[in-house]
């Protein structure tokens, strides 16, 4: 079966996707890509963590799910931590604080889906709200 005129690629390859450096060690590939429309219900990607990195606390205006397909996670959701391994999927209601850090001695891989296309990322420690994937939330973790 062939794309119809105008309608986006239905595979996405990693290797098409610029990433951005998040914070030290850290890196996303936005998975979005050309099919992020109005019609679309999420948000995707995966995000790269060098050995013992970390995203800073934080939270988002939707429910995320996240996979670990690479690696060895710790994550924190609000009071609670879990030590997390290839396979396992964790879940994050809306405005719970949570952040994932690579416990292991090499690359850890996550992927993550949003349960909204509009998605935004407020930063515990400072309180900043922005768009995530904007310029400012590919910042943030520098910044922080």
């Amino acid at each position: 079966m062939s794309n119809q005129v105008g309608t986006p690629p239905m595979v996405l390859h990693q290797a098409e996707i610029e990433p951005f450096d998040r914070g030290t060690g850290v890196k996303t590939l936005p998975l979005v890509g050309k099919w992020n429309a109005e019609q679309n219900l999420v948000t995707t990607g995966i995000t790269i963590f060098a050995p013992g990195t970390q995203i800073p606390l934080h939270t988002h205006n939707v429910e995320e799910t996240v996979m670990v397909v690479e690696g060895e996670a710790t994550a924190v959701i609000g009071e609670d931590r879990f030590d997390l391994v290839v396979g396992d999927v964790t879940w994050v209601p809306s405005g719970v604080p949570h952040c994932f850090i690579n416990r292991g001695q090499g690359q850890m891989r996550i992927y993550w889906v949003y349960g909204g296309r509009y998605v935004t990322r407020t930063i515990c420690a400072t309180g900043e709200t922005f768009e995530h994937l904007s310029e400012r939330d590919r910042g943030a973790a520098r910044a922080t």
